[in-house]
Parts: C-alpha cells; structure tokens; sequence
C-alpha cells in the first residue's frame, strides 16, 4: 500500500503549468510540523514535502491556493529522477496528490477580526434534532426536551451493546 496523508500550510504560492497536452500541472510544497521538540535546541521542527497535483485538482489548487494556507492532501509518494545540467544523477521524492482538500477559507490567513466579534449565525431545526417540540413553538432547552423518547427508533431494528463491546 502507498498512501500519505498530510495536513500543513504552503510554503509558497503553488506554481501552476500546462503540459504540451494542455494538461494542467501544479507543483507546491507542504510545510508540516513535527509533534515533538529538537532535544538539542528545544525548537519545533517541520518538514517539507514536494506536492504534484494533476487536471483540475492541480487548477484549482493554483487558483485558490496561496502561500501560508492551510491545506490537507491526499495522494501517493513516489520518486522519479533526471540528469542535471551537470550529468549528475538527480532523484527527487514526492506525493502525487488523489485528493486535495482546502481547510480554511481564502479570508482566514488575511483577517484580522478576531472570531469572538463574528455574529453567531442562526439556529436552524435539522433532522437530528432529538426534542420533540411538534405540538409547541418553544425553543429546544435541556428542560423541554423529551429524553424518553429513543432518539434512534426510526434507524431499523434494535441492537444490544454490552459494556465489554465499547472503547471506552
């Protein structure tokens, strides 16, 4: 198996090309922290891994992606390698990205309004609401809600969990 997931911030604009076939490529580098400190400096170290993003996940990774973003990527590692202007032997490593998710949004590294003065959006009822507040207008509270109430009895048949079965 050959997967590798990471999460980190760009180091750089990505660099966005087309091939002579007009494929779209981008090539950009994660910078992704270590979870432990140098014993030596006592510094936090990162590495930085080389990223290829292919078609229109290598586009849209140009387009919207700059330097200092937050980005999550999915893909394979792979090596390949050339001869320099040298005729030396160069190998390079890196992770040809499946998947590429983009993990805040584009304002969130140029804002500067802290989150606390963001208004609070509005609650709105969904589905997975488990107050049965049909028969009045109230707000779900902790005391109006019905807790005798299975708030999973439209899910199918019922299953018995012993202690032993959970992780906890």
């Amino acid at each position: 198996m050959n997967k590798a997931i990471l999460i980190g911030r760009l180091t750089r604009d990505p660099e966005l090309r087309y091939t002579s076939s007009n494929r779209a490529v981008c090539q950009f580098t994660v910078a992704i922290d270590r979870p432990f400190t140098n014993q030596s400096t006592g510094q936090r170290e990162a590495d930085f891994i080389n990223v290829v993003a292919w078609d229109k996940t290598g586009e849209n990774v140009g387009k919207y992606m700059s330097k200092g973003r937050l980005i999550a990527v999915e893909g394979r590692i792979q090596t390949r390698n050339y001869d320099n202007n040298e005729g030396k032997k160069v190998y390079v490593t890196e992770v040809i990205a499946s998947n590429v998710q983009f993990l805040e949004s584009r304002n969130a590294t140029q804002n500067t309004s802290s989150f606390n003065d963001m208004p609070e959006p509005p609650m709105e009822k969904t589905p997975y609401d488990f107050a049965d507040n049909s028969n009045n207008n109230e707000e779900s509270t902790p005391d109006t809600m019905n807790t005798d109430k299975d708030p999973f009895e439209s899910f199918g048949e019922q299953i018995e969990i012993s202690d032993n079965d959970l992780p906890f």
